[in-house]
C-alpha cells in the first residue's frame, strides 16, 4: 500500500473533519511511518484528543527540512456531490473525494515517498509534521511548534504543502477572527421596554466593522495580493427566533487579513472596543500572522530548483507558513492542485498532480545526499 493514490484512499476514507477528534487518521499515519522503520512523536493539544504527529528521516540532531500539512477538512455536506465525499473515486485523470486537494494528496505523496528517503544517505534530515484543526486558524500547529525544540534541531525551512500548482509560493496574508456575543432579555415585541434587543446591542460594533473595513481600501498596500489591502468583513450575524420575539441572544463572526506589515488583530481594534463599549463579549477564535519570503531567500531558490517552477509573489488564502516563519522557522508554500477546488463539491486532484509532489519530495531527498 506505498502508492500514493493508495495512501490518498486511505486518507481520504477518514472523516476527519475540522474541530473534531482525529485520533484514527492520526493513528493511520503513526502507523504506516512505524511499520517503515519510522518514529514519530505525537503532540496533544489542550481538547484532548486532537493531536499533531511529528517525524523525522535522518539525525534529528542536524538542522533539516520540514513538509508540512494538515490532515483535518472542512465539512463535506454541500448537495453537488456525486457520491460518499469520503471515498475516494477514481475518474479518469481525477482522484475525487474531500481532501483529496486540500491537502490530504500533499500527505499521500510524503508518505508514498517517505520508504525511499529512509534509504537515502541524508545529510539532513527531513521532517514530517502533520497538524490538526487547520481550517479553523491554524490551531494545532502552535502546539507542534512549540514542542520542535525537544525534537529536533532548528530546521533550515519548511515546505508547506497547500494546493499551489507545485509553484513556489513567497507571502500570502495573516489572518485573525473574532466573534461577538451579546445577552439581552426576551419578550413579546409589542413591548420592547420590557425586553432587551441583543440583535440591537451588536449594531455599534458591526458598523465599526463596516466603517474600518471602508478605511481599510485607503490604507497601506500590497500588489502581490488581490485585493493589494488589508481587508475586514462580517462574515455571519444570527440571533432571533420570530420576529415579533425580543431576542435575547446575537452573535457575530468578523475577520481581518492583513497584507505583511499589519498586524490582523489590530486591524480588529476599533470592531473590539466598540463591542466592550456596548457590554458585548469577544471571543478570539483564530489568529496566525502573515508570510514573506525574499525570493532570493536559500529556501526559495531550493524549491524553485526541486519543482522547475519559478517563485509566485503571493497567495490570497492563508496557511501555518506565517506561524513557522514566526517562529524562526523560513516557510514556503508548494503543493500539489489548485486553491479554486478546494472547500467545493467534486473536490479532485489529478493523479500527474500527485506524482509530481512525489518527485518533489523525491529531489529534495536526493538533493540532500553528499
Amino acid at each position: 500500500m506505498s502508492s500514493p493514490i493508495d495512501l490518498l484512499e486511505r486518507l481520504v476514507g477518514f472523516p476527519s473533519v475540522v474541530g473534531g477528534p482525529n485520533g484514527d487518521v492520526i493513528g493511520f499515519v503513526r502507523g504506516w511511518l512505524h511499520g517503515h522503520g519510522i518514529a514519530s512523536a505525537l503532540i496533544p493539544g489542550p481538547e484532548g484528543d486532537h493531536w499533531n504527529l511529528f517525524a523525522t528521516i535522518g539525525e534529528a540532531a542536524r538542522p533539516g527540512y520540514v513538509l508540512s500539512g494538515h490532515l483535518d477538512v472542512v465539512p463535506a455536506a454541500e448537495p453537488g456531490w456525486r457520491a460518499d465525499p469520503f471515498a475516494l473515486r477514481r475518474e479518469g485523470e481525477r482522484l475525487v473525494g474531500r481532501g483529496a486537494c486540500d491537502m490530504k494528496g500533499f500527505v499521500a505523496a510524503a508518505l508514498a515517498v517517505a520508504p525511499e528517503l529512509a534509504a537515502m544517505p541524508l545529510s539532513v534530515p527531513i521532517h514530517i509534521a502533520l497538524s490538526y484543526d487547520e481550517e479553523a486558524g491554524c490551531r494545532g500547529v502552535p502546539h507542534l511548534l512549540a514542542a520542535l525544540p525537544d525534537l529536533c534541531a532548528p530546521p533550515l525551512g519548511a515546505i508547506i504543502g497547500e494546493p499551489s500548482g507545485m509553484a513556489p509560493v513567497l507571502a500570502h496574508k495573516g489572518k485573525a477572527a473574532l466573534r461577538l456575543l451579546a445577552s439581552g432579555v426576551a419578550g413579546h415585541s409589542a413591548r420592547p421596554d420590557l425586553g432587551a434587543n441583543a440583535i440591537h446591542a451588536l449594531l455599534p460594533a458591526l458598523n465599526a466593522a463596516a466603517l474600518q473595513a471602508e478605511a481599510l481600501r485607503s490604507g497601506p498596500q500590497d500588489a502581490r495580493f488581490a485585493p493589494p489591502w488589508s481587508s475586514l468583513q462580517i462574515g455571519t450575524v444570527a440571533g432571533g427566533q420570530a420576529v415579533n420575539i425580543i431576542p435575547d441572544r446575537a452573535e457575530a463572526q468578523i475577520e481581518a487579513r492583513a497584507i505583511h506589515g499589519a498586524d490582523p488583530g489590530a486591524i480588529l481594534e476599533p470592531v473590539v472596543a466598540a463591542a466592550e463599549a456596548a457590554g458585548l463579549a469577544v471571543d478570539w477564535l483564530s489568529s496566525y500572522p502573515a508570510l514573506a519570503l525574499e525570493g532570493e531567500h536559500p529556501l526559495a531558490r531550493l524549491v524553485a530548483g526541486l519543482t522547475g517552477t519559478a517563485p509566485l509573489g503571493a497567495v490570497s488564502y492563508g496557511t501555518e507558513a506565517g506561524l513557522f516563519q514566526q517562529a524562526g522557522i523560513p516557510a514556503i508554500i508548494c503543493g500539489p492542485g489548485d486553491i479554486a477546488r478546494a472547500h467545493r463539491p467534486e473536490e479532485y486532484l489529478e493523479r500527474g498532480e500527485l506524482q509530481a509532489a512525489c518527485a518533489m519530495i523525491r529531489r529534495l531527498g536526493q538533493a540532500l545526499c553528499p
